[in-house]
């Protein structure tokens, strides 16, 4: 069993033969993924050891203090946070082989092609539809929301492959090649000026059996995997004290005392305590992921984010006045990730209005929260036993 001194031995020897002072980050990542140390609960051969998740910070923890280079998590945040688990549990042993490296070195960009103009909030109501060929799939549709897909490789996708039956269940789930003829990528301008998001149209993309993740019409079920890491992913991320959204706002006040008011002063106690319970309770969630799969209770984690960096960015701005209103850059840019605590206030107040929406719809969660987590009656669904291509639309 590979216990925290045998990962400790295991590290020193890779610092030993790959010496981060004069190894190419590209060579030291690889180097890390193929001794195991990448994710150390993942199977041997796929950049782990089998070891319990927990012990991942043990490794993390030597080779930042070695000054060894990290693989960039927040740029290929997408494939390690919810493409590369669902490929661990469902993706035959080639797939697992061909894509899991590549990805966690961060020589290969992910995204995610689920929502539609049409299918949001209700994403099995979605409407690309994947049609048989011999040994392919032909594709054919629309994606809306899509982070990162101007910088992808890779897509994890699903699209309807059989509209005769109720819309849970006629979804598969494919990986598209972004490079692919008939992928097309257009960007999506934000209040922000940014473009980080994009919507891709699909035209007669041809995707080959081999890419097909789990059983052809158990997309839904192959969804729910990356559903929930995504979640996890969003609303519970590893911070410091006072990390993320609160730090900022908390620097201003410390440091301006010229701003404060009473009643500020109470508003941004409150926040602050939130902030602090919403982050140990991160904590606790990342704890219970060490020996399972994610589960509901990540939709109650981005539900709190959403919230939490709504308001925090709200009560910068206020406590700026004027200043807050200002805002440095409207040009249209299109970042490979977004930076809440790298900009000014204005730009964290416009960019967190998507936070209620990204990730799934805080409405959507507050549901699955209420059926999931509490045990509450479902709301009634009269399209449950409807056959997709009878549904109004």
């Amino acid at each position: 069993m590979t216990d925290e001194a045998e990962l400790k031995r295991r590290t020193a020897e890779l610092l030993a033969a790959h010496p981060p002072a004069t190894t190419g980050r590209g060579d030291f990542l690889k180097a890390r993924f193929d001794a195991g140390l990448a994710w150390v609960h993942y199977p041997e051969g796929l950049g782990g050891l089998g070891a319990p998740r927990s012990l991942q910070a043990v490794v993390d923890t030597e080779l930042e203090a070695a000054g060894a280079p990290d693989n960039d998590p927040r740029r290929i945040g997408i494939g390690l946070g919810m493409a590369a688990p669902t490929i661990l549990r469902y993706g035959t042993e080639e797939q697992k082989q061909q894509y899991l490296r590549p990805l966690w070195t961060g020589e290969e960009v992910w995204c995610q092609l689920f929502s539609e103009p049409g299918a949001g909030s209700d994403l099995a109501a979605l409407g690309t539809r994947a049609v048989r060929e011999g040994d392919a799939w032909v594709v054919n549709g629309q994606k809306v929301w899509t982070s990162s897909a101007h910088v992808a490789r890779w897509a994890i996708l699903i699209a309807r492959t059989d509209p005769g039956v109720p819309k849970h269940a006629g979804i598969t789930y494919f990986i598209c090649d972004m490079t692919d003829p008939g992928v097309e990528v257009r960007p999506l301008r934000q209040i922000t000026g940014e473009a980080e998001f994009n919507e891709v149209f699909l035209t007669d993309v041809r995707i080959p059996d081999s890419r097909r993740l789990g059983e052809v019409g158990d997309g839904w079920r192959v969804a729910q995997t990356t559903l929930n890491n995504e979640r996890v992913a969003i609303g519970g991320m590893r911070l410091p004290r006072e990390g993320g959204m609160i730090g900022p706002v908390s620097k201003t006040w410390r440091e301006r005392p010229e701003l404060r008011t009473h009643d500020l002063h109470q508003r941004l106690l409150k926040l602050w305590v939130e902030a602090e319970v919403a982050r140990l309770t991160g904590e606790r969630l990342r704890q219970q992921l060490t020996v399972g799969q994610p589960g509901p209770e990540g939709a109650g984690m981005k539900l709190a984010f959403a919230r939490l960096n709504q308001e925090i960015s709200g009560l910068e701005v206020e406590l700026l006045g004027e200043e807050g209103l200002l805002y440095d850059d409207w040009t249209m840019r299109r970042p490979e990730l977004v930076d809440f605590t790298g900009r000014d206030a204005g730009y964290r107040y416009l960019r967190s209005k998507g936070n209620s929406i990204e990730g799934g719809t805080s409405e959507v969660l507050l549901n699955i929260v209420a059926e999931r987590v509490l045990g509450l009656p479902s709301e009634p669904r009269t399209d449950k036993d409807v056959a997709w291509k009878d549904l109004a639309r």
